[in-house]
């Protein structure tokens, strides 16, 4: 570790924060107050007692940039109100995973921040200790102040900075008992929040460089296409227009202003070829039946033997769950500026994988990557859309075609017609029964459309029960595909927590103690290995039977849902209460083990916001396609959940004292089950497909 003072003071800590190890940095003051930081990774303290955070992973609403220096400043007892952080830019030789996806940034960095912050407090308290003369035994720390009780003295961060910059870090470092933790776990405000309101440009659309080109791009109408020929005389002769340029499979109108580009986009004069079958959804639902009957599966997992356990059942249970495509629709669409020049490329704008955009630029541009260079913008949301990189691949396609910067930007149209969307998928389920209602016999087939595994063979009830087969079939689309928020789990869960709820009335049984029964078998005589924590699983079912008052209210109709994705564990309660003759879904009670809380303020807002995302994309969200190309380009045709029609969200954390295992995503996975048990409880018919709007069970409803 090298700690290193400015020559206007101050003591600088670089960390690595891929082994919270400390790398030599070279800090520069003047870039620090101007948050033009070269390097991804480090804790500050200035003289002024400023304590700056860069912060690494991308932030698109999770919240990251508040929670991680949150972190270091418990450690090292910061005053919250001297905490400054600011958003760090590409850096692979810093940083080990700069990515946010997956629900994975905060598991991943949680003990390389404490560390940091506790080494810097350690390296304040000796400083302090050196002054005095006296042990470091008798010093503790409080509001980025060192105290000495017994004399009363009392010295700031900031006085004791260049002191403290003078010593050796210690190469082992206690970390606090989490019993005394004082920030963490408290409500505090995203660090944005101010500048959202007031509109200081923090997004990718808001960047702008004097001097740079605007570029909108016509991408083929339905997936299947190629370009053909291209008459661009009309668009070419409008004010404004630069140039009409093509690369691979689209052409990108260039100008200088987003207005006139999109005026000139409409005049192009485009033929296509056909490259693939022209899919329309009727020929999905073909596609489904057929390889659900008699597609080449791929064995997922397989306990016991499947084949006697139905043969020999008292009961059988079979059902399909479908759900359609989706586009992601962040309240941003796609968008990234780019400078390709001979001797490096600048990339700025909103990516969930900044290094994934480099290397792919790197790839069409032959510049080595060391030479290009990505700084990472405030995200209006992505879920999971921004993990790609084809809006960062255009811009620079065309930047280097012009010789320009240039920033690509997406209409709301040429975001949801464009890919990439959530796979289409429908599930076959059965189940088998004995006589006295125990679960012998499991079946899962998932028929995906470019989903890969549509199942996950290793999740809950696997283990649960002795014999079991689930196997998936994929079909090769030219629709774009990628994942979307909780991949293939967002609907997975929806459908087997259905279909369990359809099991434990066939049985005989209570919902949640039929899932209860399942998880103590699974630990008493596991029928396999499993990836979920059996514990965890059934103390989450117990909070939310229990915060819920399961069974126990009058004039209100519960259903059940309880899922593990992403490493956490959330179950809900949906509660319906009849209105006017009509099924309303009043409320949700979520119970989340997710792990120590770092910001409550943060995590009820990903787990309400999930709720609400998993639900109104079940109910509503449709995506059909007819001859390879959208029915659904904007809002007017792609309906979204209102906010009249959101329920009220109750969310109780369990309090288990382990390391934070993630929130971004595991609370959208059982949403849609809840709500859906909740509705056959009121009305007595299931909802096996979504959206629930298009179900005829629902008619009426909504």
């Amino acid at each position: 570790m090298k700690i290193a003072a400015t020559a206007g003071g101050g003591l600088f800590l670089g960390f690595n924060w891929s082994n919270s190890n400390a790398l030599p940095v070279v800090v520069d003051a003047k870039d620090i107050a101007a948050g033009l930081i070269k390097f991804n990774s480090y804790l500050s303290i200035g003289t002024d007692n400023s304590i700056t955070i860069i912060s690494p992973n991308p932030e698109i609403g999770q919240g990251i940039k508040t929670a991680f220096p949150m972190v270091v400043a418990e450690e090292l007892d910061a005053d919250w109100k001297l905490v400054k952080t600011v958003q760090g830019n590409l850096d692979t030789t810093i940083f080990e995973r700069q990515v946010t996806g997956g629900s994975g940034a905060v598991p991943h960095s949680w003990e390389r921040l404490r560390k940091a912050g506790a080494t810097a407090r350690y390296l304040l308290v000796e400083a302090a200790a050196t002054t005095w003369k006296v042990p470091i035994a008798e010093c503790s720390t409080e509001n980025s102040k060192v105290i000495h009780k017994t004399s009363g003295k009392s010295l700031s961060y900031g006085q004791l900075a260049d002191a403290a910059s003078k010593l050796k870090a210690p190469t082992e470092i206690t970390l606090k008992n989490e019993k005394n933790f004082k920030l963490i776990g408290q409500s505090i405000r995203n660090v944005d929040n101010k500048n959202i309101a007031t509109g200081k440009p923090l997004f990718g659309l808001d960047f702008y460089r004097e001097g740079m080109l605007f570029a909108l791009i016509q991408r083929p109408k339905a997936f299947g296409l190629k370009l053909k020929s291209v008459n661009s005389d009309a668009a070419k002769a409008m004010p404004g227009i630069v140039d009409v340029v093509t690369f691979d499979n689209s052409v990108a109108v260039v100008g200088k202003s987003t207005w006139q580009v999109k005026k000139a986009k409409d005049l192009l004069k485009i033929e296509y070829e056909k490259i693939a079958d022209l899919e329309s959804s009727a020929d999905h639902n073909r596609i489904f039946s057929q390889l659900m009957d008699g597609g080449e599966a791929t064995v997922r997992r397989k306990d016991g033997d499947v084949e006697a356990a139905f043969k020999n059942a008292a009961k059988v249970i079979k059902a399909e769950y479908q759900c359609p495509f989706l586009p992601h629709s962040p309240l941003e669409p796609m968008n990234f500026f780019a400078h390709v020049r001979e001797d490096g490329v600048e990339l700025v704008g909103p990516t969930q994988t900044p290094d994934r955009a480099r290397t792919e630029v790197a790839k069409i541009t032959g510049i080595a990557p060391e030479k290009i260079t990505v700084e990472i913008t405030r995200q209006g949301g992505g879920f999971g859309r921004r993990l790609a990189a084809d809006f960062v691949i255009e811009a620079a396609h065309v930047s280097k075609l012009m010789k320009a910067p240039v920033k690509v930007i997406w209409t709301r149209e040429d975001d949801m017609a464009g890919g990439i969307y959530r796979p289409a998928v429908r599930y076959r389920f059965e189940a088998a029964l004995d006589k006295s209602g125990t679960l012998i016999g499991y079946k899962l087939r998932g028929v995906g459309m470019n989903s890969g595994n549509s199942t996950r063979e290793d999740n809950f009830p696997s283990g649960s029960v002795d014999n079991l087969l689930i196997d998936s079939v994929e079909h090769k689309s030219p629709i774009t595909t990628g994942p979307w928020r909780a991949p293939i789990t967002n609907f997975l869960a929806y459908a087997e927590q259905s279909f369990i709820d359809e099991v434990a009335e066939a049985a005989g049984k209570d919902p949640i103690e039929f899932r209860l029964e399942l998880l103590e078998k699974a630990k008493k005589a596991p029928a396999g290995e499993v990836k979920y924590d059996i514990d965890r699983m059934i103390a989450v079912i117990k909070l939310a039977a229990e915060k819920s008052n399961w069974g126990k209210k009058k004039d209100v109709y519960q259903g059940f849902s309880v899922y593990f994705s992403h490493r956490s564990y959330v179950a809900q309660v949906g509660e319906v209460k009849m209105e006017k003759g009509k099924p309303v879904l009043k409320n949700v009670i979520a119970a989340v083990d997710c792990g120590i809380v770092i910001n409550k303020s943060g995590s009820l807002q990903q787990v309400r916001g999930g709720v609400v995302d998993g639900i109104g994309h079940a109910t509503y969200g449709n995506m059909t396609f007819k001859d390879g190309a959208p029915d659904q380009t904007n809002f007017n045709g792609f309906r979204l959940i209102r906010m009249s029609e959101i329920p009220e969200v109750d969310v109780h954390f369990v309090d288990n004292g382990i390391s934070p295992t993630g929130l971004g995503e595991p609370a959208l996975p059982p949403a849609g089950g809840a709500a859906a048990n909740a509705f056959y409880k009121a009305t007595k018919q299931r909802l096996r497909n979504q959206p629930f709007i298009n179900e005829e069970a629902f008619k009426g409803i909504s």
